[in-house]
């Protein structure tokens, strides 16, 4: 941007780009900047070549970006693949649920070590009010539900295979490695309260670590490592 020194000795602009934005949408974001949920803008511009502060001719578009309302700093839309504090929390916690359920549906409910531990699961991943009637009514009522949990190419029913898959494939990029490993180890300790793994339940948690992306080694480790004592 070139500049002139006024009758004051202050700088002018004669020439550059001036951007207007206009908002095309708003709501709720993770950003990075301050490390939090914020309102943020979904913004649009357009740039502008500007002589002595009056705009002249167009400079084509400029973003779409995301604006954060508190600290101000433009990101790109990518910024909103990432889940509020909020939606991961919710996440987090239905998956936990998720596999506890799958893991009882497995290896079944008349152990009351494993209904134990399943709620003590449940309970650690926020769902304080989580009882073992609740996670054993529950899994009547989808017992029941026609076409779901039925055993179809695996032991526990292709059906059960696609509630793993939709409740932890998206949760699996916004979690370190530890964190989906940590889920593997919750499910492996709920089916070892009542004995050795089953058939069944091998399979389940062996489509934990797929939804989770972890590989067949890892996850194989993590069963093992499940077996020792904490």
């Amino acid at each position: 941007m070139l500049q002139a020194r006024g009758l004051f000795g202050r700088n002018a602009r004669v020439c550059g780009i001036r951007t207007s934005w206009t908002t095309i949408g708003d709501g709720e974001f993770f950003c990075p900047g301050c490390g939090g949920d914020r309102n943020y803008r979904h913004r649009t511009g357009r740039r502008r070549f500007t002589l002595l502060g009056m705009p002249l001719l167009r400079r084509g578009a400029a973003g779409p970006v995301v604006e954060c309302a508190a600290c101000r700093t433009r990101f790109g839309p990518e910024v909103l693949d990432r889940p509020t504090t909020a939606r991961f929390s919710a996440m987090l916690k239905d998956a936990v649920h998720t596999v506890a359920l799958a893991v009882l549906v497995s290896g079944g409910t008349s152990s009351r070590a494993v209904r134990r531990t399943a709620v003590h699961t449940v309970r650690a991943a926020g769902l304080a009010d989580c009882t073992e009637d609740q996670l054993t009514s529950l899994i009547e009522a989808l017992a029941a539900d026609t076409g779901r949990y039925v055993a179809d190419t695996t032991p526990y029913g292709a059906a059960l295979a696609i509630e793993l898959h939709e409740a932890l494939e998206p949760l699996a990029p916004h979690l370190a490695p530890t964190g989906r490993e940590s889920i593997v180890l919750q499910g492996a300790r709920i089916a070892l309260a009542d004995g050795p793994y089953t058939q069944a339940e091998r399979e389940v948690l062996a489509t934990v670590g797929v939804a989770l992306r972890l590989s067949e080694d890892v996850t194989a480790r993590l069963l093992e490592t499940a077996r020792t004592p904490s």
